[in-house]
């Protein structure tokens, strides 16, 4: 006798066994019982949730003599020909390898045809996302004005791709993916049927791969049925996978909370050492964080992917003493490498890599709170967070240290330490450090026109040394209003312009040193310096000989402005380059 395949044999053959899509049976039968059958259905949602089986158990519904409450008999003729997919009324056409127009004209061809022996002729149409677009169009008419006794079911995984005009002519449902209870049971059940001895973990394990799929649950199982001998236990399943038991993806898990890195690359090897695919045991890294994240998140109640639920309580702990922010970077990491690794062949360097990482995490949870504190000027009195082992922190300035505007007359009182300026980053960063308050002028400089130059040479005293400071030394600054300083920046500052300019912070900070150099508040605004304008006569044609070969200087050069703005680039050198010939014109004029 010849062997079927599970996923065929154990296939719903009415509306009652379809698993997990009870609403969509129910209104189906109703229709049928009521007679509002629509002309043409259409059938979405992932692979192996019923789609196509709920179309074959409609077709009989139409067509079956004996059908009753919605539901065919399964007994008869027509019944057992839709079920084997060889019935005559009833066509079903793969959209993937019939996707031309010739096909969907040999369709419209024969729909005028007579049933044979049945009600109706149904078009079950798979994968319809597949047809062209001139197929589309040759099915419109057809489907919008169909003889009364056709009717269409399309099945598709994916319904963005269907064009509005047949969308709009289908009644549409959308099949969900089957909760892992559901596929759970529904394997208990066929090992039964089988008369095999599973455990209950092992069907467990299998229900939560099949992440929703009955179809890929089923076909997964009758792997597994061969696979393993007369009693399937858990192992056997990891040993078809390819995975990782519970019990050690928690040890590694556990490691990499405890910032192990020996550890945790000491069980990323006895893993691989043992049979564990790189891929899968990725996944399931993927998954355990996914799990801690939303335990941690408070969705207690939530479905795991990673482990089975008497290992939940374990993960609530780990996931407080982790911390939310660590897994999500964790989360992140994973997910960035796992994309990686489909392009490259040297996939365990990536994984360990990223393990290294995680484990190198600091403590990210208290980060938001210090960044509030450190921006309102509010720092704790005692450490704002746990830096990671072998990193020393600077010491932090108490606000205390901060020297306060003076007005005018006042400078006297101005009799504090100064504090320790901190190392100038090597970019230009978000987060500018404080300005040193021991480089203030003794005496406040007017804020009127003709002291432009010398406010913003006090201003850029009181900075420290950095890449900020050299571009902002490049502005030139002018008095625009009794309370506004515009510093004009070169063209080619543009994106440190758009840096500050999206960095309220750093603006502040100029306000606040331009207000100790002129000791009133004062709003600095940064603009970009307008390019030379090109006059009409100032042509090649009109230029002498000598000075068309002379290379023009890059402050006066448009297109070399243009450039630099573009790339946000910097000349660093001009040079001339002397022609080892004399032009065309001057041999033609001798």
């Amino acid at each position: 006798m010849e062997y079927t395949v599970m996923a065929r044999r154990f296939r719903p053959q009415a509306f009652g066994e379809v698993v997990g899509q009870e609403a969509i049976a129910q209104a189906l039968k109703n229709a049928i019982a009521a007679d509002r059958v629509a002309h043409a259905y259409l059938f979405t949602g992932a692979r192996g949730v019923g789609k196509t089986s709920t179309a074959r158990i409609l077709a009989k519904s139409l067509n079956c003599p004996h059908a009753q409450h919605g539901d065919p008999c399964n007994q008869c003729e027509v019944c057992h020909a839709v079920s084997e997919g060889g019935d005559i009324d009833v066509i079903e056409i793969d959209g993937a390898s019939n996707r031309g127009i010739d096909e969907i004209r040999t369709l419209r061809a024969n729909v005028n045809v007579r049933p044979m022996r049945c009600r109706y002729k149904i078009y079950i149409i798979d994968e319809v996302h597949m047809l062209t677009k001139e197929a589309f169009n040759a099915l419109l008419k057809t489907l919008e004005e169909p003889p009364p006794n056709v009717k269409f079911i399309f099945c598709t995984t994916d319904p963005q791709k269907l064009p509005e005009t047949i969308l709009s002519r289908c009644q549409r449902f959308d099949f969900g993916t089957i909760e892992t209870h559901r596929i759970r049971q529904r394997l208990a059940e066929i090992a039964l049927a089988e008369g095999v001895d599973v455990e209950p973990a092992a069907i467990d394990l299998v229900a939560r791969r099949a992440a929703g799929s009955m179809r890929d649950s089923q076909s997964l199982f009758d792997q597994l049925l061969a696979f393993g001998g007369p009693k399937v236990v858990t192992a056997d399943v990891h040993r078809l996978l390819g995975t990782a038991p519970d019990n050690r993806l928690l040890e590694l898990v556990r490691s990499l909370a405890a910032r192990d890195r020996a550890q945790v690359l000491t069980q990323l090897d006895h893993t691989l050492t043992a049979g564990v695919q790189l891929a899968e045991f990725t996944d399931q890294l993927i998954a355990c964080c996914r799990d801690l994240m939303v335990l941690t998140a408070g969705a207690t109640g939530a479905t795991l992917l990673s482990i089975g639920d008497d290992a939940r309580g374990e993960l609530e702990s780990l996931g407080k003493q982790w911390g939310l922010q660590s897994i999500l970077a964790a989360l992140q990491i994973l997910a960035d490498t796992k994309q990686r690794m489909k392009y490259v062949s040297y996939g365990r360097i990536l994984v360990e890599l990223a393990l290294v990482r995680i484990a190198s995490l600091a403590e990210l949870d208290m980060l938001a709170e210090t960044i509030a504190l450190l921006k309102s000027g509010r720092l704790p009195a005692g450490p704002a967070m746990v830096a990671p082992p072998g990193v020393t922190t600077p010491p932090l300035v108490s606000q205390s240290s901060t020297p306060r505007p003076l007005p005018p007359g006042d400078e006297k009182k101005n009799d504090i330490t100064p504090a320790v300026p901190s190392q100038p980053a090597p970019t230009v960063s978000m987060a500018a450090p404080d300005p040193d308050p021991s480089s203030e002028p003794v005496t406040a400089i007017a804020f009127e026109s003709g002291n432009e130059r010398a406010v913003w040479t006090e201003v850029l005293a009181s900075l420290p040394d950095s890449p900020r400071k050299k571009f902002l030394s490049a502005g030139r600054p002018a008095i625009s209003g009794p309370n506004q300083l515009v510093v004009f920046l070169p063209v080619v500052y543009s994106t440190f312009k758009q840096t500050l300019d999206r960095s309220p912070d750093q603006l502040r900070e100029l306000e606040v040193a331009v207000e100790r150099v002129v000791g009133r508040q004062v709003r600095v605004v940064l603009d970009l310096e307008s390019p030379p304008k090109e006059t009409e006569t100032s042509t090649p044609q009109a230029q002498p000989r000598e000075l068309q070969r002379r290379p023009a200087a890059p402050d006066n050069d448009p297109y070399i402005q243009k450039a630099l703005a573009a790339f946000s680039a910097t000349v660093m050198r001009v040079e001339r380059l002397e022609p080892t010939a004399r032009p065309v014109e001057e041999r033609l004029e001798n």
